[in-house]
């Protein structure tokens, strides 16, 4: 299959979420499929609580790991405040997936300010959104450190990566203990789309 131009996503959140392995398992997936894959992350406060941001993009060759602005084929967002950050790298046509999570950033705790509101109805006007819980697919999976996977598995359902590399993938991230739980929250999300994708 020819790819004109790269796959461009665009992966955030806030530190502990679990974004850098969800991009490293992205760019191993495309890698398994023979594409030309670059990757580039932000990591900024990221063990404090602060923003991270991961670039990954996918092609028949990719000359630069940075996704230009308005050129983000997907956002997928780890928390909530993080889409309204990045939602300008996101082309016109592009689809965000966003992870109804709130952790409210050092910046607004420290000066006493609340979060923002209405960040759904922000979101949804400025491009095509879908929004997702996470936590209640890493639940009811047991293992709330499963997010990350799922969202992946949710985002995997727009993507045209092979199931066999996107397993490969995982299996090449994850320690085997907790291999079988992260295979099912990701097959979980992905499953999860494909329904809404059907009523949609």
């Amino acid at each position: 299959m020819k790819r004109d131009k790269p796959t461009n996503i665009l992966i955030c959140g806030v530190g502990g979420q679990g974004i850098l392995l969800a991009s490293e398992v992205l760019a191993l997936a495309a890698i398994g499929d023979g594409w030309d894959v670059k990757k580039s992350e932000v990591h900024g406060m990221a063990q404090r609580g602060g923003s991270v941001v991961s670039n990954i993009r996918f092609g028949e060759k990719v000359f630069s790991p940075l996704i230009p602005q308005g050129e983000a084929d997907f956002l997928l967002s780890f928390e909530e405040l993080e889409t309204l950050r990045w939602v300008h790298y996101l082309k016109e046509d592009g689809l965000i997936l966003v992870n109804l999570q709130r952790i409210v950033p050092l910046s607004l705790s420290a000066k006493g300010e609340s979060y923002p509101g209405n960040i759904k109805e922000r979101v949804s006007s400025q491009r095509e959104a879908v929004f997702l819980d996470g936590l209640q697919i890493a639940r009811k999976v047991g293992n709330l450190r499963t997010v990350n996977v799922a969202l992946l598995g949710c985002l995997s359902s727009y993507l045209s990566l092979s199931p066999q590399s996107w397993r490969k993938a995982i299996e090449g991230r994850i320690p085997p203990k907790a291999l079988e739980v992260n295979l099912t929250a990701f097959e979980a999300g992905r499953s999860l789309v494909q329904g809404l994708k059907k009523t949609a």
